[in-house]
């Protein structure tokens, strides 16, 4: 038997990338995952079939963020998938959904951070909020952030200021449910092989300069932050709440030691 049997998840943008590991993961355990996917249908499918080809149960739900509506077209395919499958309730919701934002204070547009803002924290913010009457109690909650709040990068202004209001969305959260049970904990990667990074893990130089100033001397792999997820999400992750956890295999920790 799975830690999770007979519970049922959330992942926004569960189709892709360090989403569709976390989903794989908490399937894993015996997890109903909702499979959340903005434009990319095909992907949620895929992620669907490879759960269910391992023996897992999940369902694919589309509702494209930043848009009018979209967060209660979420919860109306939640509600069918959750129906379909014979359960009711939420017990995980991980927000991993968002998006990135290349540019220095010089460049950055009003169009644009309004866009980063609106995905990136006021969406996760009523995604929690409606969850909350389907949120059962000893449930979790888990932000995906990023390490980019301890990093300074002036290229990446909007996108460092919108993970960093997510982060603090995290102990206030936890404070007002803990006496439910639920825990609310924050995740921050550091840089990960997705396809969010573009052809940047094919450039030999790029991954050399990222494992030379990484404590673990490598590049993330979306299963290593899927792993940190499913620890909170499960029973082991009970008495951790409140916490913003860095998944970045010690990256700009500090000068490295030459051997």
């Amino acid at each position: 038997m799975g830690e999770l049997d007979g519970r049922t998840a959330l992942v926004t943008g569960g189709s892709r990338g360090i989403g569709r590991a976390v989903a794989l993961r908490l399937a894993g355990e015996g997890a109903l995952v909702a499979v959340h996917y903005g434009g990319n249908e095909a992907a949620a499918t895929e992620t669907v079939r490879l759960i269910t080809e391992a023996g897992g149960r999940a369902f694919a739900v589309g509702a494209l963020f930043g848009g009018s509506g979209a967060v209660d077209l979420l919860f109306e395919g939640l509600a069918t998938g959750l129906k379909d499958h014979g359960a009711e309730g939420l017990d995980i919701l991980v927000n991993n959904a968002g998006v990135h934002s290349i540019g220095s204070i010089g460049q950055l547009t009003e169009e644009e951070f309004a866009r980063v803002l609106a995905i990136n924290v006021s969406t996760p913010v009523f995604v929690v909020q409606r969850a909350l009457s389907l949120l059962r109690d000893g449930g979790r909650i888990v932000n995906i952030g990023s390490a980019a709040t301890r990093i300074a990068n002036p290229v990446q202004i909007g996108y460092t200021v919108s993970k960093a209001a997510l982060a603090a969305l995290g102990p206030s959260l936890a404070n007002e449910l803990g006496r439910r049970g639920i825990t609310v904990n924050t995740v921050e990667p550091g840089v990960v092989q997705t396809d969010l990074i573009g052809d940047y893990a094919t450039v030999p130089e790029a991954v050399a300069a990222l494992e030379s100033i990484t404590a673990l001397g490598r590049m993330g792999q979306p299963e290593d932050v899927a792993d940190v997820v499913g620890f909170l999400a499960g029973p082991q992750g009970r008495w951790v709440t409140g916490q913003t956890i860095d998944a970045s295999g010690g990256t700009y920790l500090g000068p490295l030691i030459p051997e």
